[in-house]
């Protein structure tokens, strides 16, 4: 099958499972339409994704979740409606112009009231979250992938026991495999792999995917000790 396919099973998905009528992906697909007018990278979960996101949380009964990697709110959007009405999404994005863009569109999707949206490195907010007392439900991790190691250690530090993890992009075409590459994104989603096996406080699986994103995956556990 050719990546034309998979976009095409994709498209047919969405329409059978997420009608366009719905006000919802309305709203969705207006944020995309923002993000790609402040020419922001289309690297948004698909559709798809973002339900599964969302019905992820919602299983998890969530009720805390921390994103790091907000970029144009897409997939805030989608785990914001997961929570309940007093629920919070801690979202963390380096990029100011990125974050302009997605508090524009976390407004517009009726979401503002959940949102603490914090500009900055990550590895500087997850301290602080740690010295403010903050425990997580769910943890969504899509940033820059050669931090991911680092992401995951202090996503096991703020999460509660029986906390969801999830990690995006991390089979990256089939380029996890090379072992002798210079990528960066490729060194940290392999050295994700060795903290993700060796370490004991969750178990976790990975997924390959294909889709209008091409080929890639992502990792889930539970977090089982603190």
């Amino acid at each position: 099958m050719t990546e034309t396919k998979w976009s095409e099973v994709d498209a047919y998905i969405v329409e059978k499972l997420s009608p366009a009528e719905d006000p919802l992906n309305q709203t969705l697909d207006a944020a995309l339409a923002r993000n790609r007018a402040a020419g922001l990278p289309a690297i948004d979960v698909s559709p798809a994704q973002g339900k599964l996101l969302h019905l992820l949380a919602r299983m998890s009964g969530a009720r805390r979740i921390l994103e790091i990697g907000t970029l144009g709110g897409y997939s805030t959007i989608w785990l914001a409606r997961a929570l309940p009405d007093d629920g919070r999404i801690v979202t963390l994005e380096f990029s100011p112009v990125h974050a302009e863009v997605a508090r524009e569109n976390i407004l517009a999707a009726g979401q503002a009231d959940k949102l603490d949206l914090r500009i900055g490195p990550a590895l500087e907010a997850l301290p602080t979250l740690e010295k403010e007392g903050a425990i997580f439900d769910f943890i969504f991790i899509d940033a820059d992938k050669g931090n991911n190691p680092a992401y995951l250690q202090w996503a096991l530090r703020l999460a509660r026991i029986g906390a969801v993890i999830v990690v995006d992009n991390v089979v990256r075409g089939g380029r996890v495999l090379d072992a002798a590459s210079a990528d960066p994104d490729i060194i940290g989603t392999r050295k994700f792999f060795d903290l993700a096996g060796a370490e004991k406080s969750w178990t976790a699986t990975a997924i390959q995917t294909v889709g209008q994103k091409g080929w890639d995956g992502f990792a889930i556990g539970v977090v089982e000790a603190a």
